[in-house]
């Protein structure tokens, strides 16, 4: 053996005597990397479990169709603020008059109240499904302030996101009718979007969007403006419609999904 190669056995025999007898730990495996995982890399593993995971919740729990309910999460079950009163109320008994007929459709062609998950309106939606004996969704968000999981929302059916696009996804996804209550930016901003898609048909399929409260937003919303300017078209303002009472909207909604899922 040359001179060289002995040196070099002994710098070996050296390095293996200091390592611990016991070995290394066994590394985590990629998808249980917490520290992978929230990273940049890891962004698309998220994303797709923000598809997956409520994918696969909800075809367990066969929730197919949805009547999405939009609006404010600052309005109070009492609340006095002028027009805002009656707003929380008004949308309990909404949800529960949808509930009650969706719970005498054959179980394929029911419909779920699904809503963000927080308080106001959103919660005001999910306790009327609850006072009609139905499970609920709650499409939750992680946000600074104002959006705490409801306690109406049924338990298996209460998602958090991180992202946004992926919790407005679901919304569109699982929409065959939608109810914006008065809200903020947003509501306003779930609302545009929706309308939005509609215009250019990247959603297709029938929808039909009711906007609670006329006085409220055509005092926020000049649609008549935005014709006059060239802006919309004149059928751009017939993607929805208003509805001033529950029971008003409640018969546009069963008259409409009726006809689209022939009912």
């Amino acid at each position: 053996m040359k001179k060289n190669d002995v040196e070099a056995d002994s710098k070996f025999s050296h390095f293996e005597k200091s390592i611990d007898k016991k070995g290394i730990k066994r590394a985590p495996k990629g998808y249980d990397n917490y520290e992978f995982i929230h990273s940049k890399d890891g962004r698309v593993i998220r994303l797709l479990a923000e598809y997956l995971y409520p994918k696969q919740v909800m075809d367990k729990n066969n929730v197919k169709k949805g009547i999405i309910f939009f609006g404010s999460a600052r309005v109070k079950p009492n609340d006095k603020n002028g027009d805002n009163a009656g707003y929380y109320n008004d949308a309990r008994i909404l949800a529960k008059l949808l509930t009650d007929w969706s719970n005498t459709l054959p179980k394929e062609k029911s419909f779920n109240i699904v809503t963000g998950g927080g308080p106001g309106i959103m919660e005001a939606a999910n306790r009327g499904s609850y006072d009609a004996g139905r499970k609920s969704v709650g499409l939750n968000i992680s946000l600074p302030f104002e959006q705490m999981p409801n306690q109406y929302i049924s338990e298996v059916l209460n998602f958090e996101f991180h992202y946004f696009f992926m919790r407005k996804f679901w919304f569109v996804y699982l929409a065959n009718a939608m109810v914006v209550f008065p809200g903020g930016f947003g509501t306003l901003d779930e609302l545009m979007e929706i309308l939005t898609l509609r215009q250019t048909k990247k959603v297709t399929k029938p929808l039909p969007i009711i906007l609670y409260g006329q006085n409220y937003w055509q005092k926020l919303i000049n649609f008549d403006f935005l014709i006059e300017m060239g802006m919309i078209n004149k059928e751009d303002v017939e993607l929805f419609s208003y509805a001033n009472t529950p029971d008003e909207a409640f018969k546009k909604l069963k008259s409409e999904l009726s006809k689209i899922h022939k009912l």
